[in-house]
């Protein structure tokens, strides 16, 4: 098993989680001069700074054809080195569905890191520290807005809250569907306002004392208030300290927020002078991990009369007490001035006072979509907290050049890497590729993931992963092809734990006249995973010795309880005659019986080929003597079903206990047409009205 990494960073979300500072990472060495389009990748360098700029010509287009030898990079007036450079233009995407999903999107249940990351990177903050219970559905309409209209299908998004609700986040995903869920937990927890609080006190003591007597209304949640706003305040500074390991992409944080409810002009209050130094961090922290805050006030255009309606006893004439209509607006005014110093100290904008989003956001993408990347390793490497002004420069005349106005340096010694674990027998490269938010694409990955029920109360998760033989290296030794191909997966649930893990290593020792074959077709891992129901993001990583190519893929599984409901099905499960041609290094002996070969993660078969399906059915109505219909049919994309095949299950095989049918099914694809499909595997209880459970996977043929 995996040993649990000793640098799982809980943000209080399954996201961001796998590694500010991970155990066992080695020193990056300086990265050589490069001229790449669209490069990222994830590295955890000290004493590197990354910057990006934006060039526009007097027409205020993009200027696109710029090299390194065009720019200067300036420090404190000190021109710098620049030892990596990146021209990002990024295209958006909208996919359209296919006729066969055109009521429902199928989500592939195979992910692949074939195509290399391309697409903007944001975290989409919730802050319900300062969002009002009755106005939750304002914030979710507005985070709806962002993911369904202006993310495309390349990008990167995480959801988190600020108060670490699990229900309300989701770590690094493609999947529209995931985000969405995650803004769907969301419920707003912030205190009443302050005013209502300070009035209510004054009503208090008025009935204890004489009116004249009260010089001075203190907030009775002041101490609350604080600790919230600390709270979201060093949120943000941590998760700006995370993605900083992103290079070579601009980092959006999307922040949905009504603002930081204290007053730290106040300097009678307890926490205002340690507020106002948890602002000065974030503005640090962000501002060296090149991340732009774009704050989101989804109150819209407001004079707060929706809480100042709630007064009802009126307020006192002593205008020194400063409890009037007025109150309300200076906190609406601290509040927004709290967002727009996020923004501006940071390099994005602030969008306050207003009900329609839609020109915020499509600024926000327009900033994270077209701009160059220039890394350098600073001449001023002191570690004095003191801010260094950036400027970048052009050479060729007439461009106006936008980038930020520069950074905080870091102060202290420099962190040490903690030491992996005597046990942990991870290498390096795959632990930074497990840490890395990012799916990296050196070595080609395809991952399939089945979750099937295992021993009360954990699930048995089978984990299928195909490497591409093409990026094997191998060293001839002995007359021998040898190389070590390393393979871990961990499972990361949503309050950032690791819940499960496995590593395998594989040595191979190939005869010379086997090599063409084996990178023709590939290799093939599968493990299991012991997880307990919920939410997990899968971590699979792997890295082939002889060239040091390393991949990963991060897959979103939602595992259910196969206890609770009263019929429920595990993962559907494909083997293939074509599949049995890529060698299998470590097969699953669980489904070795279920099954003519090993599963297998590819979705694209010849025609001709012969289809094996599995699938287990578990029963927990066992004892009421029932039937329950199982059914394999294959649609094609013109809405034809192709392939039928059905079956009936009867209740007394079960003994009267709960447990599970072995669903079974062989599909020819010699009379099938090239083109698309959809499997669907069903079962149905004819034991009262209960609906079916099923599920679909989507397929090509050649």
């Amino acid at each position: 098993m995996l040993q649990p990494m000793r640098a799982m960073c809980r943000i209080g979300t399954g996201l961001l989680l796998a590694g500010v500072a991970s155990a066992g990472l080695v020193a990056q060495q300086p990265p050589q001069p490069a001229e790449t389009e669209s490069q990222v990748t994830f590295k955890v360098e000290i004493n590197y700074v990354e910057v990006d700029a934006a060039v526009f010509d007097r027409q205020g287009a993009f200027v696109r054809d710029l090299t390194r030898e065009d720019f200067e990079v300036l420090e404190d007036g000190v021109v710098q080195d620049v030892s990596a450079f990146t021209q990002v233009n990024i295209p958006i995407e909208r996919a359209e569905p296919a006729p066969l999903q055109a009521t429902a999107r199928i989500e592939p249940d195979v992910i692949s890191n074939v195509r290399p990351f391309d697409g903007r990177v944001y975290v989409i903050i919730l802050d319900d520290k300062h969002t009002a219970a009755f106005r939750t559905p304002l914030l979710k309409r507005a985070a709806t807005q962002f993911i369904t209209r202006y993310m495309a299908d390349n990008d990167l998004a995480a959801v988190i809250t600020t108060s670490g609700q699990g229900s309300g986040t989701q770590d690094f995903t493609s999947n529209k569907r995931l985000l969405l869920r995650a803004v769907d937990g969301f419920i707003g927890q912030k205190l009443r306002s302050e005013t209502q609080e300070r009035l209510e006190e004054y009503y208090r003591l008025r009935g204890r004392q004489e009116t004249s007597t009260i010089n001075r209304i203190d907030d009775p949640l002041d101490m609350q208030r604080g600790y919230d706003a600390r709270v979201t305040l060093e949120r943000l500074s941590r998760i700006s300290e995370f993605v900083s390991s992103i290079r070579g992409r601009r980092k959006a944080i999307v922040f949905f927020s009504e603002g930081i409810d204290y007053d730290i002009l106040d300097f009678n209050k307890r926490e205002a002078t340690t507020i106002q130094d948890r602002m000065r961090e974030v503005f640090a922290t962000a501002t060296r991990a090149n991340v732009s805050i774009y704050s989101i006030d989804p109150r819209g255009l407001t004079s707060l009369a929706d809480e100042s309606i709630e007064i009802a006893g009126g307020f006192p004439e002593d205008q020194m007490l400063r409890l009037n209509l007025q109150s309300f607006q200076d906190s609406l005014r601290l509040s927004q001035d709290s967002l727009r110093a996020l923004s501006e100290e940071t390099g994005g904008f602030a969008a306050v006072n207003r009900n329609d989003f839609s020109d915020a956001f499509s600024r926000v993408v327009k900033d994270s979509s077209s701009y160059y990347v220039l890394g350098y390793y600073p001449k001023n490497d002191r570690r004095d907290g003191r801010f260094r002004k950036i400027e970048v420069k052009v050479k060729r005349p007439g461009l106006e050049v936008r980038s930020r106005r520069g950074y905080t340096a870091p102060r202290g010694k420099a962190p040490v890497p903690p030491k992996a674990s005597a046990t942990d027998k991870t290498s390096p490269q795959v632990r930074e590729a497990l840490d890395s938010p990012l799916p990296l694409s050196a070595l080609t990955l395809s991952v399939f993931s089945a979750p099937f029920k295992g021993t009360a109360p954990k699930a048995s998760v089978l984990v299928t992963v195909e490497a591409d033989g093409r990026d094997f290296g191998f060293d001839e030794k002995d007359g021998r092809l040898m190389s070590d191909y390393e393979v871990s997966a961990i499972a990361i649930d949503d309050n950032g734990k690791i819940q499960g893990g496995d590593r395998s290593l594989v040595n191979f020792a190939l005869k010379p006249e086997n090599r063409d074959r084996f990178m023709q077709a590939g290799v093939r891992v599968s493990t299991r995973l012991q997880v307990e129901p919920g939410r997990y993001q899968l971590r699979i990583a792997a890295r082939e010795s002889a060239t040091g190519r390393v991949g990963s893929v991060n897959y979103d599984l939602d595992v259910p309880d196969f206890t609770k409901e009263s019929l429920v099905m595990s993962g559907v499960v494909l083997s293939s005659a074509s599949g049995l041609r890529m060698s299998t290094a470590k097969p699953d002996e669980e489904l070795k019986d279920a099954l003519p070969g090993p599963p297998t993660a590819s979705r694209t078969f010849p025609r001709g080929d012969e289809l094996a399906v599995f699938a287990e059915v578990y029963d927990n109505d066992a004892k009421t003597p029932h039937v329950v219909d199982i059914t394999s049919t294959v649609v094609s994309e013109d809405g034809r079903n192709v392939f039928k095949t059905a079956e009936e299950r009867n209740s007394a095989e079960l003994q009267g206990k709960p447990g599970g049918y072995g669903h079974q099914a062989r599909i020819s694809l010699k009379d099938f047409a090239p083109g698309t499909y959809l499997l669907t595997v069903e079962a149905k209880s004819r034991a009262g009205n209960k609906p079916p459970v099923g599920r679909t996977i989507q397929f090509k043929v050649q």
